[in-house]
């Protein structure tokens, strides 16, 4: 998302803090999966790849059991013991069911959960539904964010970029974590490198040598960045588009998004990217770059 200097508004209304009681489904359908079931996993997941990217792209980077993933992978089994729906549930808690039931029954397990849940995504409006029934209605949640999903694909509109767009390198973590530190406060109103800034220094590292960071530097100053997420040979998921003050509207985030998405497109079918609904200067800027409105979600925040 592209960084602006406002924070990100609110949007709690649609949630009463009101307790409603709700029957403890059947959580016996529900497993704790194993890098056993790895092929199975993947294959559910890429049903709906745009949709299942992060998880997929976790299980390709660290494997179903890893500490690295921030959580646990659960699944749950209908009566002929197929999946039903896929979860990640933890620090960012993932969800991909394709019944009720199924996410009815990840919410109430999602209530046990050692590690501290942050944020809740799923697609449509999945993420409320599991929610509600995670605090049983007696919750409310910090902030919900209303989310737009852009795709771009071959056939691709080549915009010219004179701008020299790279993969960063690790000396320079300092200026690029304090930027993503700043996306993410708009995103979440957190600023992670106050709450666990060793650990988040950690993870921007690792995506740095993992070649998934892209930037522009400008006399030894970061002008733009954009970071993969997540990545499967079907979708590219890209994440923390900033632009530093100074030079901002001036063209630069989707000429380098343009030259970016053309290298990525090289080597997945797809790339995608979420975006705040309210930061229509983003939305310009990622269409002008190539990307289409597709679809919605929303992002629950803890």
């Amino acid at each position: 998302m592209l960084s602006v200097s406002h924070k990100m508004p609110s949007h709690t209304s649609g949630f009463s803090s009101t307790p409603f009681i709700v029957a403890v489904p059947d959580l016996a359908p529900v497993v704790k999966l194993g890098n056993a079931e790895t092929e199975e996993v993947m294959s559910f997941l890429s049903e709906r790849p745009v949709h299942t990217v992060a998880m997929a792209s976790l299980i390709t980077d660290n494997g179903i059991e890893s500490d690295l993933n921030r959580g646990i992978f659960y699944g749950y089994r209908n009566e002929s013991g197929d999946l039903e729906a896929v979860a990640l549930i933890g620090h960012s808690t993932l969800v991909d069911a394709r019944s009720d039931r199924s996410l009815k029954s990840l919410a109430f397990t999602a209530k046990s959960s050692v590690t501290p849940i942050n944020l809740i995504m799923s697609s449509g409006n999945d993420a409320e539904t599991f929610f509600a029934y995670y605090g049983n209605g007696a919750l409310l949640p910090r902030d919900v964010a209303n989310e737009l999903l852009f795709e771009t694909s071959f056939p691709f509109p080549v915009q010219e970029c004179n701008w020299d767009l790279r993969n960063a390198v690790p000396s320079e973590i300092d200026q690029i974590a304090c930027a993503h530190a700043e996306v993410a406060f708009i995103e979440s109103g957190i600023d992670p490198m106050s709450r666990d800034r060793n650990g988040f220094l950690r993870r921007v590292l690792r995506r740095i040598e993992q070649g998934r960071t892209f930037v522009l530097f400008e006399d030894g100053k970061l002008v733009f960045k954009a970071d993969i997420i997540a990545e499967t040979p079907e979708v590219i998921y890209l994440e923390g588009v900033y632009v530093a003050r100074g030079h901002r509207r001036k063209g630069i985030a989707s000429s380098c998004l343009a030259k970016l998405c053309l290298t990525l497109l090289e080597r997945s079918s797809t790339v995608c990217l979420l975006s705040n609904a309210s930061m229509q200067h983003a939305h310009k800027c990622f269409e002008k770059a190539g990307f289409q409105k597709t679809g919605s979600c929303k992002t629950v925040f803890i």
